[in-house]
């Protein structure tokens, strides 16, 4: 992952209020746009390129799984011990996996083994980012918190034509009431990244 960076010129940072931006700026990838919370799609997806698309279905998927995996104990213990069954996408995936790849693939219009690849670097570069801007200071509860503060923002940037929400088993990860904003909706999110980040 490291010569990813070096080759491609790309100067890392750690992680500022919003996971996303950090994650794709990281990795070269342009702006991942917000879903349409009426229509519950990005917009002019069509005319994207292959590599807008891969970004735009890549990353919010790889991170709305994360925070899936850490509302358990036992995923936020294999994230901050390090301890992965093979590759981080099939430990925070297990049977998924493929299925996951498959909904990315057919999105961005590419090949399986890109898709995964791609894929894995973004789950390498987000928990190598929840990791350095926790510091020494990554415990259970900091874990579950970080990455539950990031839930609204995962979800108005996951297109729900890769049902997500199906595949993992969470209604709410399709749910349109969850990507729209505006100064009560985004009250609304607080409060439920809150009693997300809270819960088991």
């Amino acid at each position: 992952m490291a010569q990813f960076y070096h080759v491609l010129g790309i100067k890392r940072c750690t992680m500022s209020a919003n996971l996303i931006e950090t994650v794709r700026k990281n990795m070269g990838y342009g702006p991942i746009q917000k879903v349409d919370p009426v229509e519950q799609e990005v917009k002019n997806v069509d005319a994207a390129t292959t590599r807008e698309r891969l970004g735009q279905s890549a990353i919010p998927v790889v991170m709305a799984v994360l925070y899936k995996f850490t509302r358990s104990e036992k995923g936020r213990n294999a994230i901050i011990s390090g301890t992965k069954n093979g590759t981080w996408l099939d430990t925070i995936l297990e049977e998924k996996e493929r299925a996951a790849v498959d909904k990315v693939a057919q999105y961005a219009g590419v090949s399986r083994d890109e898709a995964g690849r791609t894929m894995e670097n973004v789950a390498e570069e987000t928990i190598r980012v929840v990791k350095e801007s926790a510091g020494n200071k990554l415990t259970q509860e900091s874990l579950k918190t970080l990455i539950g503060d990031q839930r609204h923002s995962i979800l108005v940037h996951l297109p729900a034509a890769l049902q997500m929400g199906s595949l993992l088993e969470d209604d709410t990860l399709d749910d349109r009431t969850n990507k729209m904003e505006g100064p009560m909706s985004n009250l609304m999110h607080s409060i439920e990244n809150k009693f997300s980040g809270g819960g088991a």
